[in-house]
């Protein structure tokens, strides 16, 4: 069981990792001029950053309580 759910908290530390670094930031200064401007030819993916957020939230909860449920084990 301890090996089950320290599998399952690696999995989802490196998917939540993951899924972060693919989120679109929040853009400001010169990086948010440039990124705008790529927006406007390009198109912005709103439903990809939709998925990323709620895939985050999932993982988010899948590590908490795999964590919670390490800890208790222990």
């Amino acid at each position: 069981m301890v090996i089950a759910l320290v599998i399952l908290l690696v999995l989802s530390s490196i998917g939540l990792i993951a899924t972060v670094l693919l989120q679109s930031g929040r853009s400001a200064g010169l990086s948010g001029v440039i990124a705008g401007a790529g927006e406007s030819v390009f198109g912005k993916k709103k439903g990809i950053d939709e998925l990323f957020a709620k895939l985050t939230a999932v993982l988010a909860g899948v590590f908490l309580l795999s964590s919670l449920g390490l800890a208790i084990l222990k």
